[in-house]
């Protein structure tokens, strides 16, 4: 592979240099220094002209692939991405499409497939100059617009595609366009919504509600979320450019909070509770332990922050959970540290422990070699 930046590394390359100094959007991913450009806790990919940069975790000291790989793996777990093996070789072909391609295609197909069993349709309220009346009679509608008597101000209720669901996958496909090669399904799928009224969408603030009826889409409505969030356009004059970037931060948290739920359902994650004048959201809160994850390097004890021990501490008391972990990713040694917060006979216990999330196997098997990692952490 090839044009390949780690994540809190130098960029040395002087064009793309230039091209991320000189674009805003690109500022809060990167950091700059004394006219050296690092490389922050962002990974995936950056597209200038036609080069894609990956950025990646530095994880495995194996090779770049397995680094891809593993990241790759990270995001299909965190965000229910399911891939087949040979589109995950194809993230790390350097010859072939590039991450958010992939990505795109997957949703492409697995949405073109739904539309095929049927376009979800609801009933929508709708007024109308009809030569026919159809519904009910808007009295004041008549009086205000009709002053030629051969047509009828109605309001009816029409079966129709022209939904808010299907109206927020049109502005998706549209907006992917932008960003994909292969756009051949994706215009497929426009066609299928001609019918559609084409709306921009604040992502952000969107709340669709899903019933029995249109349930089958959820998947694809969240996989287009996904891919909006975190696709960054650069577009200006004839220069086309793409930033599709994931927070590591974000991503290790999702990652083992899922897995842990996994081997132990009753676990709460993201838990928001209120403690008089105190707000609290510990990562993980499982029966007798709470685990905060920390994406960070951590060479020794002592870089550990007093806020991490005190917030480990507020958590410990509030919940009265004695045990309390803060869980780190492994850089280079694997660490094992423990400490008592407060008074030893009415204390914290506090674990600082690292996780090893290398391990080059297919998809399945490295999950599997993660999950068992994760069931011994505690002991």
């Amino acid at each position: 592979m090839q044009n390949i930046i780690y994540e809190y590394t130098e960029v040395n390359d002087s064009t793309l240099k230039s091209h991320i100094i000189d674009t805003p959007a690109l500022h809060d991913y990167f950091k700059l220094d004394w006219n050296i450009l690092k490389s922050q806790q962002y990974c995936g990919i950056l597209n200038y002209g036609s080069t894609n940069y990956y950025l990646l975790p530095k994880i495995s000291k194996k090779d770049e692939e397995t680094n891809l790989n593993i990241f790759i793996y990270m995001l299909m777990y965190a965000y229910d991405i399911k891939l087949k093996n040979e589109d995950i070789a194809s993230c790390a072909n350097e010859k072939s499409n590039n991450i958010l391609e992939v990505f795109i295609q997957l949703f492409a197909q697995k949405l073109f497939k739904e539309f095929q069993a049927g376009v979800y349709k609801e009933y929508i309220t709708e007024q109308d100059n009809l030569r026919t009346l159809r519904g009910k009679y808007l009295i004041n509608e008549n009086l205000k617009y009709n002053f030629v008597k051969d047509k009828i101000y109605c309001e009816y209720d029409e079966f129709s595609m022209n939904n808010t669901l299907n109206q927020f996958f049109l502005y998706a496909l549209k907006t992917l366009l932008l960003y994909t090669k292969n756009k051949k399904l994706l215009k497929q799928c426009e066609l299928i919504l001609d019918e559609v009224e084409c709306k921009h969408f604040d992502i952000n603030s969107l709340n669709i509600h899903f019933n029995r009826l249109n349930n089958r889409f959820k998947d694809s409505y969240e996989f287009a979320i996904l891919l909006l969030s975190k696709s960054i356009p650069l577009f200006e004059k004839d220069k086309k450019s793409f930033a599709f970037l994931f927070d590591m931060n974000i991503l290790f948290e999702r990652f083992i909070g899922k897995m842990i739920k996994e081997i132990e359902p009753k676990t709460k994650l993201q838990s928001y509770d209120v403690y008089g004048d105190l707000i609290l959201k510990p990562d993980i809160i499982m029966n007798n332990l709470i685990i905060d994850t920390k994406y960070k390097k951590l060479n020794s004890k002592s870089d550990i922050k007093r806020d991490d021990k005190f917030q480990m501490y507020v958590y410990g008391k509030n919940y009265n959970i004695n045990n309390t972990m803060l869980l780190y990713p492994k850089h280079l040694e694997s660490f094992d540290y423990s400490l008592v917060l407060g008074k030893n006979d009415d204390g914290v216990n506090m674990k600082i422990k690292s996780i090893d999330l290398n391990y080059d196997s297919a998809y399945t098997d490295y999950l599997d070699e993660i999950r068992n990692r994760l069931e011994n952490i505690n002991g």
